[in-house]
C-alpha cells in the first residue's frame, strides 16, 4: 500500500458470536468487485466470542481474496460503540496513513457485489458516506417498512428545501453502522465511534455534519442486513423489530414533520447567511441574538457546520405525534412544497 496512486481500504467489522452468519458474510466479501488501483484489507475484531467464530475466521483467512487481519477483545464493559471503534482502530493501524479509507459493516449482513465500487465513487465527493441498509429475510416487517417509508419521504423533503451539492439525486435517511465509509483523517478528527451501547452510528454521522464534513447518504450503496429479533447490540435493529412485533404501529411516535420542516428551512437559510455574512435576518427568524449567531459563525469552518450548529429546535419544541398523524401532515407538506411531485 505504498504507491500514492493507489487507494487503501480497510473493511472493519466487529464480530461477536456470529458463527451462524459469518460464512454468508465472508462469502459476500469474496464476491465484491474491486475498483482498479484499490488495495483492500479485511479487519475483524473478535469481541468476546464463545462460539466457533474464531475458527471460521481462521479458515477464511487462508482462502480469502484480501489480506485478513484479526484482533481479539474481551472487555467486561464492551458494547456496540466500543467494539465498533476497536475494529476501526485495527483498520487504522493496517492502513497506516491518513489517506486511507475505513469502511464498516456487520457480520450478520451482506454487501452487494458493487458495494466497494459505488461507495468509493461516492466518497470521492464527500468525507463520509452513509450507505443504504436493506432488510432481508423470509418475512416482511410491515410496521418497520411503514416507518422507513415515512422517514424516507421526510428526508426527501429535507433535501428539496435544503439541497446540498454532495448528496446524490436519490438519497435515504439511514445512519447505520452496517454501511458507513469514512476517510481515516475524518474519523480521527471526530474521535471515532462513541463508547455507547447503541446509536454510535447516528452520533458519528451527526458529529461529522456539525464539524462541517460532507455526509453523503448514498442509496445506491447497499448492504443487506438480518431481520433477526435477538441481536448483539442493545437497542439495535433487532430490538426495534422485536418491539414492533409485540406492540404494533399504534404506540410509535415520531417528531412532528412541521417542526422538522422548520429546522430544514432554517438550515437552508443558515447556509445562505454564512456565505453572505449578514446575520440579522437569520437571528430574528431563529429567535437568537445577533451576537450569538455571529459567535457560532466565528467557530465554524464552513456553511455546513454553521447550519447544523446554529439552528435550534422549533419554537414550539419538537413535538411527538403518532405515525398516522405524521404521515398525513407530511403528505400535505410535500404537496405544498411540490404540487407536481405530489400529484
Amino acid at each position: 500500500m505504498e504507491d500514492a496512486a493507489r487507494q487503501a481500504v480497510a473493511i472493519c467489522v466487529p464480530v461477536r458470536n456470529e458463527a451462524a452468519r459469518l460464512p454468508r458474510f465472508l462469502d459476500g466479501l469474496g464476491r465484491l468487485a474491486v475498483p482498479p488501483a484499490t488495495d483492500v484489507a479485511v479487519c475483524l475484531l473478535l469481541d468476546s466470542c464463545t462460539d466457533g467464530s474464531a475458527d471460521i475466521v481462521s479458515d477464511y483467512a487462508h482462502r480469502a481474496a484480501f489480506p485478513v487481519h484479526v484482533a481479539t477483545a474481551c472487555r467486561p464493559d464492551a458494547n456496540a460503540g466500543i467494539a465498533r471503534h476497536g475494529a476501526m482502530t485495527l483498520g487504522a493501524a493496517v492502513l497506516g496513513n491518513a489517506n486511507g479509507i475505513l469502511m464498516t459493516t456487520d457480520a450478520d449482513s451482506c454487501p452487494q457485489d458493487d458495494w466497494l465500487r459505488i461507495t468509493l465513487a461516492a466518497l470521492a465527493g464527500a468525507d463520509v458516506v452513509a450507505g443504504n441498509v436493506i432488510r432481508r429475510g423470509p418475512r416482511r416487517d410491515a410496521a418497520q417498512d411503514r416507518i422507513e417509508r415515512y422517514y424516507a419521504d421526510l428526508y426527501a423533503l429535507r433535501r428539496r428545501v435544503d439541497p446540498v451539492d454532495w448528496e446524490p439525486p436519490v438519497a435515504h435517511p439511514h445512519s447505520s453502522a452496517a454501511n458507513i465509509a469514512i476517510r481515516l483523517s475524518t474519523y480521527a478528527a471526530l474521535g471515532g465511534f462513541a463508547p455507547v451501547a447503541s446509536g454510535e452510528d447516528a452520533r458519528l454521522i451527526d458529529d461529522a455534519a456539525r464539524a462541517g464534513f460532507r455526509v453523503r447518504r448514498e442509496a445506491a450503496s447497499v448492504v443487506h442486513t438480518s431481520t433477526r429479533r435477538q441481536g448483539r447490540a442493545e437497542g439495535g435493529l433487532a430490538t426495534a423489530l422485536d418491539w414492533l412485533d409485540r406492540a404494533g404501529i399504534d404506540p410509535v411516535r415520531v417528531t412532528h414533520p412541521v417542526d422538522q420542516l422548520w429546522q430544514y428551512r432554517h438550515h437552508a437559510a443558515a447556509r445562505s447567511t454564512f456565505r453572505r455574512r449578514d446575520f440579522s435576518a437569520l437571528a430574528a427568524a431563529i429567535r437568537l441574538s445577533v451576537d450569538h449567531v455571529i459567535g457560532v459563525a466565528r467557530d465554524c469552518p464552513n456553511a455546513e457546520a454553521f447550519a447544523m450548529r446554529v439552528v435550534p429546535v422549533a419554537p414550539q419544541g419538537m413535538r411527538q405525534v403518532s405515525l398516522p398523524i405524521a404521515e398525513a401532515v407530511l403528505a400535505a407538506l410535500v404537496a405544498a412544497a411540490d404540487p407536481a411531485r405530489a400529484a
